[in-house]
């Protein structure tokens, strides 16, 4: 009796460590996904052809010229909010300790939104764009009074759009690493403003 016994509590233990291991492997899968921290130093000067996250895409320009655009626009509000700079073509993911957790720059369409502050009111894992190109981790958060819907996305295929110029269309599109940090930061109801 002892001896089955105790076959039966290593089997419980051995289940209980490989779920273990198995929960902690998940964990690092995702873990490259996940925005990077607010306490990582910005990294500026880096060549444009880096994407990951929060990395400056200036080209080399140097760290001056990094850190102002790493910085988050002045009068972008408070708190936990996506910032979108329409003359920079650019979005701050930013957390509620006022810090940017990512930046990166972005190809917006034929039509801006207008400046100011709106909430994520839809989004959508995989659909179609207008451009008929298939697009991923679409984030609504405006839809004018002439219909066009404003929100960001990524081509399934990484292409930037070449937005027809008698289209009016709204699509924000990002890079596919840009837009899963996207996908996971802005949920419905989270606070977007957009400044000039």
């Amino acid at each position: 009796m002892a001896r089955s016994s105790s076959g039966a509590i290593v089997a419980v233990l051995t289940a209980a460590a490989l779920g273990g291991v198995g929960f902690l492997a998940f964990q690092a899968e995702a873990a490259p996904d996940r925005p990077a921290s607010a306490h990582a130093p910005a990294k500026a000067g880096k060549d444009k052809a880096e994407d990951a996250g929060g990395k400056d895409k200036t080209g080399g320009a140097g760290a001056d010229q990094g850190q102002a655009q790493n910085a988050v626009p002045e009068n972008s509000g408070t708190g936990l909010r996506v910032v979108y700079g329409l003359a920079q073509k650019r979005v701050w993911l930013v957390g509620s300790d006022g810090k940017a957790t990512r930046t990166y720059e972005v190809a917006p369409s034929t039509v801006s939104p207008p400046a100011g502050a709106y909430t994520v009111t839809s989004r959508s894992p995989q659909v179609t764009g207008s451009d008929g190109i298939p697009i991923e981790h679409v984030v609504r958060f405006h839809k004018d009074a002439t219909g066009i819907v404003f929100g960001f996305s990524a081509a399934v295929d990484g292409s930037s759009p070449k937005p027809d110029p008698a289209k009016k269309t709204g699509g924000i599109r990002e890079q596919p690493a840009d837009g899963r940090a996207m996908w996971e930061f802005a949920v419905n109801n989270t606070k977007v403003v957009v400044v000039p």
